[in-house]
């Protein structure tokens, strides 16, 4: 199945971002000025592009993996809810900062959070914030236990038809190794779905990518640390690579 060429700059797209952007140099907990420069990152790419229909999903690594966990002083289940509550708290932090940027932004969650401090995810009432120019955060995952955020972000672009999934990273795109170890390591600017899977390229996790894949989604795999990437990625400027 050929996916259609798509169309820049992006109308209706969902960006991913790993809750360690909000951690700073430390990578955990929340730093203010990591906050800052992803809102103003976001807030950039709003002003720049005001018609355009902006979901985020962010991670929660920067406070707690439930796969990462070693033993069972704490049991997956317990451990995976607990990353959920995670992403809610750097969506939280997000939106704040976000709001005081002059971008209006909602948080929708995957499970019931307090009325005031978050909705609940509804298709439609998130594509009528989209469409009123308000940029939609989706937290807590998927709200089940042994997916990750990766799939929640292919799972909520799926449910609300987004053009593609940018999914930002530390590095400058797709790799056949980790170009952090590897410095001769080889960079793709363009992949199929197919050839993707046949280099066990690990683009996202195998849920995610499988659903994106069946979707025909496609996914850009960016710089997220680079200042400017996230305008230019949803304007079709020529970084990061393209996997579709």
């Amino acid at each position: 199945m050929s996916l259609p060429p798509l169309q820049f700059p992006l109308h209706r797209c969902l960006l991913k971002l790993s809750g360690e952007l909000l951690g700073g140099t430390d990578k955990s907990g929340i730093d203010p000025d990591a906050v800052k420069r992803t809102a103003r990152e976001i807030a950039g790419l709003k002003e720049a592009l005001p018609d355009i229909q902006l979901s985020i999903v962010i991670g929660g690594g920067n406070f707690f993996r439930g796969a990462s966990l070693k033993d069972e002083t704490i049991g997956r289940l317990t451990a995976d809810y607990m990353g959920m509550l995670s992403t809610i708290i750097n969506a939280l932090a997000l939106r704040d900062v976000l709001k005081s940027s002059g971008v209006d932004c909602r948080i929708q969650t995957s499970f019931e959070i307090r009325p005031g401090v978050a909705e609940p995810f509804i298709r439609d009432r998130a594509v009528k914030h989209l469409e009123k120019g308000r940029v939609v955060v989706f937290a807590g995952g998927t709200g089940n236990p042994f997916f990750s955020t990766d799939t929640a972000a292919a799972l909520r672009a799926s449910e609300i038809d987004a053009e593609a999934v940018l999914k930002g990273t530390k590095v400058d795109g797709v790799y056949d190794r980790d170009p952090v170890k590897h410095e001769d390591a080889a960079f793709f600017e363009k992949l199929s779905f197919e050839e993707a899977l046949e280099k066990k390229l690990g683009v996202m996790d195998a849920t995610a990518f499988t659903l994106c894949m069946q979707k025909r989604i496609p996914i850009i795999v960016f710089n997220a640390l680079q200042e400017g990437n996230m305008l230019k990625v949803a304007r079709g400027e020529r970084i990061g690579t393209l996997v579709y």
